[in-house]
Order: structure tokens, then C-alpha cells, then sequence
């Protein structure tokens, strides 16, 4: 991964006195009104914000995804201010929170639920943390299941007003925020037990190597019941017609796929899958049974 990104411009002479740019990502889907009326408080506090939406299609209530999807996006994130939305125990006690990196160049807005973590991490992690504690900038209302819209917008909006982020509300530990959950790959009797992470617009499925934790030389792969022969591609029509690759995708991970179609239809493949991995066999040339083997977690 890269040293330095977007979201931290480590040559940047000062901190700034406002910000120009909101960037949003939630669970919301675009069915309902939530996105609009999100936009709409941002705007009627900082008319002049920018918002730009990294993401409206995170599955519901899915932290982990929403915390990878922040974490691919970062690094091409400009400077300012980042909202992220996918908070399934809104009204409850988790806290609600204001994450500044780099100098101050940008923060990063959310529950503090592991949403936030894995994007703060790129970049450097936090400077300080704010709860989000103050009233004063929140919009009054007896809804305690909105905060996108009641707690953090206009807080993000004030901020992009020149508020300073102190006056939010309540330092806190940056040591006591809730990391995100993130599987690890393993090698046991020369086999890479990987997981799937996600899985794209395209069926490309995302894993939580890169293409250095591959084995050497020629490669099989075990996909739910059947192993196939592999191997690394740079380009997707390189992959044969009815065969399997491994590319490095957009993120930088090794991503199975297919030529011109979803791998993930193709092989029955979901988020959370193991995938196994490694050196091929005389016998890989055509599919073999074989059974899975649960996955391992680390935090």
C-alpha cells in the first residue's frame, strides 16, 4: 500500500480553517429518501460543501463490508471530510465519533462500531478523537434511529464550516476505539486457507491475500467442493474460456476470476467463503472433491 495518500497530504502547509469536501458512504441504498435527506442537511448548514458519495450499497448492517469499502476507497479520497454511515446499533450506547489524521487535514466521522478503523489505519491512525458529545450541533429531534441525519451531518457540516473539532464534544482515548474485525490467511501442510472479503459489481471475488502470499510455480485452487487449476493473469482476457484466474485487483488483493462472467455465480462463492490455495499437483487437470475447512479470525 501506498505511504501517503489522498486523504493525508503530508505537504500541506496548515491546517485548515474549514473544509470544502464531504465524502459519504452508508447502508442506505438509494430506494428511500435517507441519501437526499442527508445531502439536504449537509447543504442547508455549509451550502458550499462538495459531497461526493463513495457508496450507498453496502449491505444492511454489514460493518465488516462497509469498513472494507472505506478502507479500498481511502487512499483516493481528497482531503477533507469523510462520512461513513452503517450503524446497526444506532440509539444504543455506542458512542458516536470524529476521527482527525493526518494534521488535521482530513476527519472521519461515524459510530464507533470498527467502521471507521481499517481506513484511520491507512492512513496513518488517528491524531485525536472527539465524542460527539456537544447538542448544540446536532439537528433536535426525538428520533434516536437517524443519527446519519441528526448527529453526524450536521456535524460534518459545521466542521466544514470552520468549527473547530474540539468543540464538537469530548476527547477520548484513541487506544479505546472498537477495531474492526479482519480475516487473516494461514498456511497449514503447505495449503493457503484464504477468505473472501468481497465480492464485486463484476463477480470478481476479493481475498484477504496479496500476491505475495502466493505459492510459487504452477497453482490449483479449491472453490467449495472442486479443485481447479490456476494461474496469475494481468489482464482478464487472459484467463481461459471456462477456467479460473488470479489477478491483482484495484485494491492491490488477489481476486479470482472469470472470463467475462461472475466467478462468484460460476463456483456458488459468498462473503465469508474459505478458499484454499497451493502449489499444483501432476493430477490437477481436471476437478476433484474435496471439503472445506472453517475459517480462522484474527483481530
Amino acid at each position: 500500500m501506498p505511504q501517503q495518500t489522498a486523504l493525508v497530504n503530508l505537504e500541506l502547509a496548515s491546517v485548515p480553517s474549514g473544509y470544502t469536501t464531504i465524502s459519504f458512504l452508508s447502508d442506505f441504498g438509494v430506494s428511500d429518501e435517507f441519501v437526499g435527506v442527508v445531502h439536504s442537511v449537509f447543504r442547508s448548514i455549509a451550502p458550499e460543501v462538495e459531497v461526493i458519495d463513495i457508496t450507498h450499497g453496502v449491505p444492511p448492517h454489514d460493518v465488516r463490508a462497509g469498513s472494507l469499502a472505506l478502507a479500498r476507497s481511502v487512499e483516493y479520497l481528497c482531503p477533507g471530510i469523510v462520512v461513513a454511515v452503517v450503524d446497526p446499533g444506532v440509539g444504543t450506547d455506542r458512542r458516536r465519533i470524529a476521527v482527525e489524521v493526518g494534521e488535521g487535514e482530513s476527519v472521519l466521522i461515524g459510530p464507533d462500531n470498527g467502521l471507521l478503523a481499517p481506513a484511520v489505519a491507512m492512513v496513518g491512525g488517528p491524531k485525536q478523537v472527539i465524542e460527539l458529545t456537544n447538542s448544540n450541533f446536532h439537528l433536535t429531534t426525538s428520533s434516536t434511529t437517524f443519527d446519519g441525519r441528526d448527529v453526524f451531518a450536521p456535524v460534518a457540516a459545521h466542521l466544514a464550516n470552520g468549527v473547530p473539532l474540539t468543540e464538537l464534544g469530548d476527547p477520548i482515548d484513541p487506544n479505546s476505539l472498537m477495531p474492526a474485525i479482519i480475516p487473516v490467511s494461514y498456511i497449514e501442510e503447505e495449503i493457503l486457507f484464504t477468505e473472501v472479503l468481497w465480492i464485486d459489481q463484476y463477480g470478481n471475488i476479493q481475498l484477504n491475500i496479496g500476491i505475495e502470499d502466493l505459492p510459487e510455480g504452477q497453482l490449483q485452487i479449491k472453490i467449495g467442493e472442486r479443485t481447479y487449476p490456476t494461474n496469475v493473469v494481468s489482464a482478464f482476457d487472459q484467463i481461459p474460456e471456462g477456467g479460473v484466474g488470479l489477478i491483482v485487483d484495484s485494491a492491490g488483493l488477489i481476486a479470482v476470476a472469470s472470463l467475462r462472467s461472475s466467478a462468484a455465480l460460476e463456483f456458488s462463492v459468498s462473503t465469508g467463503d474459505s478458499i484454499q490455495i497451493q502449489q499444483a499437483t501432476d493430477e490437477t487437470t481436471i476437478t476433484t472433491q474435496v471439503s472445506l475447512t472453517p475459517k480462522k479470525e484474527s483481530t
